[in-house]
């Protein structure tokens, strides 16, 4: 693949001439140091420290968090640059691995931590000598926040932690998880949303344990299972008020699916332009496929749907970066952009043949890590009831 970073076929009149610059020297970062070993890293289920100092050096991990905390405090479409270049390596586990790191296990701390919690978390996360991983899903809880069961019981100034998580992204290597537990019980008249509280929990401290779970997608991103049995952390590992944990996922929420959204853009159209060129380079009734009309105009449509969603998604990172609670919007982006590189996925795997079959083809992996973006960060099922309840239930 070039470095050079060719504009889409439709501008985006979000972005300037700066984030294009941008894009250029991240393409280039990421074809040179991170592309080369990505097929590796999805084989071991796992990234090494190396990447992650290495994008903490080129300043890739902080994008959106303030320069106090280490961060570089860009404006939303540098991160909407970077995720759609994130997307565009092809490579699910890489991707959504980096995007959790930024964009949801550091997040919570930049914008709720304490000075403490940020000197000693964040700043380390963003030089990449540290790795985030969120932990909210459990055995029997994923969007139904009211169903979470894991505890933190006070004892002096411990918070004593009990509980399961399931499906944490970074899981097998981050050095600590994010995670949600109950700070309260609870009472006639009160939401069982009102006692939820973020807090810090190590990886090495005693009572955690950690076990793989084996994933058929995103594998570079260690998807783990996380058991908490009497995990003892300071009280000062809390994330801003205790039983305001409900709030700060709802807000953080909205950015975990429109980075999913982003990546998935990027994603589709790494993946079109890959099957163009295989399109290209075969020949077939004295034509090439990408000749036969049939097939260039099943292209053309996918390319226009790709477009109309890019614009979409960029839309909805404009209404974000001035509400932060854009539930709408961001529900939005990430249903169509993850159900269209979903069908992206499944339609280029067909145009490639049998060679698409393949367990190693890049075109299988990418079905497999396409169908496992339209369940993360809320089903699409899940997005459809959110916008059904916006566009009509509220309206009467």
């Amino acid at each position: 693949m070039t470095t050079q970073a060719a504009p889409s076929p439709v501008r985006s009149p979000y972005l300037t001439p700066e984030h294009d610059a941008f894009r250029h020297s991240v393409r280039a970062f990421l074809q040179q140091r991170i592309a080369p070993h990505a097929a590796e890293w999805e084989r071991g289920r796992t990234m090494p420290r190396s990447a992650w100092r290495a994008l903490g050096a080129e300043g890739l991990l902080g994008l959106n968090h303030p320069v106090s905390a280490g961060g570089s405090g860009k404006d939303i479409f540098h991160s909407v640059v970077f995720l759609e270049e994130l997307g565009r390596l092809g490579f699910g586990g890489v991707r959504f691995a980096v995007a959790l790191h930024s964009y949801m296990g550091t997040s919570y701390l930049a914008a709720d931590g304490s000075a403490e919690l940020r000197e000693r978390f964040l700043r380390p996360a963003v030089a990449g000598e540290l790795v985030a991983a969120l932990a909210i899903t459990e055995p029997q809880a994923g969007s139904d926040l009211a169903r979470l069961a894991s505890t933190a019981r006070e004892e002096g100034d411990d918070l004593v932690v009990d509980g399961e998580k399931r499906f944490v992204v970074n899981g097998g290597f981050a050095d600590f998880f994010v995670t949600a537990v109950r700070t309260g019980s609870p009472t006639a008249g009160r939401s069982a949303h009102q006692d939820l509280s973020l807090l810090v929990v190590e990886r090495d401290r005693a009572g955690v344990t950690v076990r793989p779970n084996d994933c058929a997608a995103w594998r570079a991103s260690a998807v783990a299972d996380v058991g908490l049995r009497g995990v003892r952390v300071p009280r000062t590992h809390l994330i801003g008020r205790r039983n305001s944990g409900f709030i700060q996922i709802m807000k953080n929420m909205q950015l975990e699916r429109l980075a999913a959204g982003i990546t998935a853009v990027g994603a589709a159209e790494e993946c079109l332009e890959a099957t163009w060129r295989h399109l290209k380079g075969r020949e077939a009734f004295e034509s090439t496929l990408s000749g036969k009309q049939a097939v260039r105009h099943r292209m053309a449509d996918l390319l226009t749907e790709l477009e109309a969603t890019r614009q979409l998604v960029h839309h909805a990172a404009w209404s974000y970066a001035r509400d932060p609670l854009s539930i709408t919007a961001c529900s939005m982006a990430k249903l169509k952009a993850t159900e269209l590189s979903r069908t992206v996925a499944e339609e280029c795997q067909r145009l490639y043949g049998a060679e698409g079959f393949c367990e190693d083809a890049a075109v299988a992996r990418a079905v497999q890590d396409a169908r496992a973006a339209t369940v993360a960060a809320g089903a699409s099922e899940v997005m459809r009831d959110i916008i059904a309840q916006a566009g009509y239930d509220e309206r009467g």
